[in-house]
Order: structure tokens, then sequence, then C-alpha cells
């Protein structure tokens, strides 16, 4: 049992200067806390605070990884994990990193025959036309790395791609469009080598956005997915595979979605999903009789034993 295990001195990360900073605060709070009511030796550390020198300070034995965006999930804080020979939560290096970039991501995947929807890398002297014309309408613009929908726009005219490029620029200095799956959306989970069971996501306005993820009740999440159990397994499948062509460990989220022709295609990978208690993970882990507390020690597991 995870009860049972001894992790030593655990630090939850969590803060940072990313985008998604305030969900990451979210997140690693609520970590924090199912650990130490399981017992576990764990302190709370905003790498915003003291950067890497305050965590060193801190003397890990295990670090818990609950920074989302940049910084966090992108590979450098594993990088430097790495090099001080300190287990953590979560892919390594070469994963975090290209899990963060969306469009080398989508490269993978579709070197590995794995389906996703076609996209393209935009500029500021695009030809807008082309664009259209390549991916018709609607389309999605989003930056390249950022998470939690920040900066993404579905472009429904023709009129809109330029300023939606725009928008998506002031959040990164790569930015991609791609084409618009209309359907429903699901993702699933991954803990461990296992696929925890999907989630459909229904949004009343249709577009699972920063306020749909994390602020509305109004969001539903339908657990059953209502998926045939081929189907399921069929997409558990998909996201296994999808999750392993990045290189992924430990736990992270699968983000699909189906078409009218009953195809699924790939969004995007997240190598640290949240944990607030709006998140998809931890209502997976539920449904699958895996409470918040048990799922954080099991994630937690993944690293001692990778370590």
């Amino acid at each position: 049992m995870t009860q049972d295990k001894d992790f030593g001195h655990v630090v939850v990360v969590y803060g940072g200067h990313s985008a998604e900073r305030e969900v990451s605060l979210k997140s690693g709070s609520a970590i924090l806390a199912a650990l130490q009511r399981g017992g576990v030796d764990a302190v709370g550390y905003d790498l915003a605070e003291g950067g890497l020198t305050g965590l060193e300070a801190l003397s890990p034995d295990i670090v818990f990884i609950a920074l989302h965006g940049r910084g966090g999930e992108d590979g450098c804080l594993q990088g430097a994990l790495e090099l001080a020979g300190l287990p953590y939560t979560g892919s390594g290096v070469l994963a975090s990193a290209l899990g963060m970039d969306k469009l080398r991501t989508k490269a993978v995947w579709q070197s590995m025959g794995l389906p996703t929807p076609e996209s393209i890398s935009l500029s500021a002297d695009m030809d807008w036309d082309a664009v259209v014309e390549r991916l018709g309408l609607p389309l999605v613009v989003k930056p390249v790395h950022e998470g939690s929908t920040i900066g993404i726009t579905i472009v429904r005219d023709h009129g809109e791609l330029e300023k939606a490029y725009r928008d998506a620029a002031g959040f990164d200095t790569r930015v991609m469009a791609e084409r618009f799956v209309v359907g429903d959306e699901f993702t699933v989970s991954v803990l461990g080598d296992k696929a925890l069971p999907a989630i459909r996501v229904e949004v009343p306005n249709g577009f699972y956005d920063y306020e749909a993820k994390y602020l509305s009740n109004d969001t539903l999440y339908h657990l059953p997915c209502g998926l045939s159990r081929e189907d399921e397994e069929a997409l558990a499948g998909l996201c296994l595979r999808a999750f392993e062509a990045v290189g992924c460990e430990g736990w992270g989220r699968v983000d699909v979605m189906r078409d009218a022709d009953k195809r699924f295609w790939l969004l995007e990978v997240n190598t640290v999903p949240g944990m607030t208690d709006h998140s998809l993970v931890p209502q997976s882990a539920a449904h699958a009789g895996i409470d918040f507390d048990e799922l954080v020690l099991r994630i937690l597991a993944t690293a001692q034993e990778r370590g």
C-alpha cells in the first residue's frame, strides 16, 4: 500500500512565473494537503520565491512537481532535478519539453500514424487567405507553448484570423493554427501504465476555455463518458500510444476530439495536469475507485520507483 511507503522528505513545487501560476498554486496546495493527511513529511515551495537555490535548501528526497506551464512543465525544472540527482514526479526532460511543444508533439504523432488534426505554424507576415484555404473554417489559433487554453481563439470568420494570431503571440513567440474538429471532447488520464476512465466534457458555450476549466460551475463532466465499451477501450489504447510516443511517464492526461464520423483526433498531452477541485484527473481516478489522497500517493510512488 502506498500509505505504508517511506517517501522521506517531499517538497511540492508550485507557483512559479508562468501564465498558469494561479492554477498551479491551487493544485500544489491540494497536493500538499493530501500528502500531509497521508502522513508524508511534505512541505510546499513556490519556485518564484527563491528559485532552485531555495528548493535545494529544503533538502528534498523527492520533488512533487505541481508547476503548470513554462518553467515547470517544459523540461527546465526536470533537467535541474536530474543534475541534482533528485527523483521527481511525472515525465522526464525530453518528454516534458516535447509535450509542452504542441507542434512537435503532433509531428511525432503524425510520424507514428496517430490521428491528430492538421496544423501549421503562423507568423506575422502569413498569407491569411492561404491559411483558411488549407485548414478551412472554423479553425483554432493557439500559442505553441501554453496550457489551460490560454491565448486560444476559435476563428469562425476570415477577418478574425490576424487578430487571433496577435492575441496568441502575446503569450508566446510561436503560434499555430489547427483544423477545428466538430464533435465531442474527451480526456483520458494516465496513471503509471494504465488509462483511467475517459471523461466527456460538455460546455454550454461549446468551448472548453480557461473559465470553463477552472471557474465555471456549468461545465458538465460525463462519467461514464457515454461511449460503448469497445469504443472506450479503443480510445484508451489510442491515448496510451500517444502518451508513450512522446515518452511520458508517471502520470498525465491526453485530450481528444471525436468527429461526426466517430473518428478520434489527438489534440495534446499534458504532463503536469491540474489537480484542483475542477480538474479532470482526480475526477477520473475517483470513478475508478481512487480517492484524491490515494491518487496523490500513487503519483508520488511512481517517482520513487523510477528514482
